[in-house]
C-alpha cells in the first residue's frame, strides 16, 4: 500500500440531502399555515387581535427556518463559511436530519442513501469552516473491522501493537498518526468510540466508518467537529473493510494548522 498523491478533499454536493431540506420547509410553511387557519376562526372569538399575533409568530419561525437554509445551502455551495456555519451544523444534526429520514422513507429513498448525503453535508459545513488545530488535538477514529480479520493481535486496546505486516490498511494509518503526530484509536461500536473521545477530548475528529455509525457518530459528538470517511467494503459489511488512506490524510491536514 504505498504512497498516495494529496489531492484535494472532495467535496460532494450531497444533493438529495439539499433536496429533502427544500421539501422539508415547503412542508412546513404549509404546516404552519394550518397550525394559524385552524384557530383563526376561535382566536378571533377572544380576541380580534389574537389570529394576527400567531400569523407573526408562526411568519417569525419560518423565515428563520428559511434563512437556515439558504445559509446552509449557499455555504454548501459556495464551499466556505457564509453564516454561522456550526450552528448551521447544529440545527442539520440536531433538527433537520430526523425530519429527512421521515420524508425520505416517505418517498422510498432509503436511510442509508440520506445519511451518506448527510455525511457528506456535514463534512463540507465542517471544511467551510476556517478553524484549525495542532495535530496532537486531533484524533482517527476507527471501526475494527478495518483490521484482518484473521489478525490475532488485539488492537482496540492500543493500536501500537499492530506488527505492521501490510496484511491490511492499520499498518498504513498507524504511520499516519505518527508522521502527523495525531491520536488514532480503533472503536469496536459506537459505546466504545464515546469513551475514547471523552478520555481523549479532542478537539476534532475523523472517523472512518459505515453510513450508519459515521451518522450516529456525528450527531453524538456535537457540537466536535467530524470530518467521516465512508469505509469500503468489497468483502461485505463490518468484514475486511477498506478506506481510501489519501481521503483519511486529506482529511486530517484540512483540520491541521499550516
Amino acid at each position: 500500500m504505498g504512497e498516495r498523491g494529496l489531492r484535494k478533499v472532495r467535496r460532494p454536493q450531497g444533493g438529495l440531502f439539499l433536496q429533502l431540506l427544500v421539501l422539508t420547509c415547503l412542508i412546513l410553511l404549509v404546516v404552519s399555515f394550518v397550525l394559524w387557519y385552524i384557530p383563526y376562526l376561535g382566536l378571533s372569538n377572544i380576541h380580534p387581535k389574537l389570529p394576527l399575533l400567531l400569523a407573526i409568530m408562526l411568519g417569525i419561525a419560518m423565515l428563520l427556518i428559511f434563512i437556515g437554509a439558504g445559509s446552509l445551502i449557499i455555504t454548501t455551495y459556495r464551499g466556505r463559511d457564509f453564516f454561522l456555519s456550526r450552528k448551521l451544523r447544529g440545527i442539520v444534526i440536531e433538527v433537520l436530519f430526523p425530519l429527512m429520514v421521515f420524508w425520505g422513507r416517505v418517498m422510498g429513498i432509503s436511510k442509508e442513501k440520506i445519511q451518506r448525503s448527510f455525511i457528506e453535508i456535514n463534512n463540507q459545513l465542517v471544511l467551510s469552516n476556517t478553524h484549525k488545530t495542532k495535530p496532537t488535538s486531533l484524533l482517527l477514529l476507527l471501526p475494527q473491522c478495518i483490521q484482518d480479520f484473521d489478525c490475532d493481535i488485539k488492537i482496540t486496546g492500543d493500536i501500537q501493537n499492530c506488527r505492521r505486516c501490510g496484511n491490511c490498511e492499520i499498518k498504513d494509518l498507524v504511520e499516519i498518526s505518527d508522521t502527523y503526530n495525531v491520536k488514532i484509536a480503533v472503536a469496536t461500536g459506537g459505546t466504545l468510540a464515546r469513551r475514547i473521545i471523552v478520555k481523549i477530548r479532542p478537539e476534532a475528529i475523523v472517523a472512518v466508518a459505515c453510513e450508519l455509525d459515521l451518522t450516529s457518530g456525528i450527531q453524538d459528538t456535537y457540537p466536535i467537529p467530524v470530518i467521516g470517511v465512508l469505509n469500503q467494503r468489497p468483502n461485505g459489511p463490518c468484514y475486511n473493510t477498506m478506506v481510501d488512506i489519501a481521503e483519511v490524510k486529506e482529511a486530517l491536514l484540512s483540520f491541521m494548522e499550516r
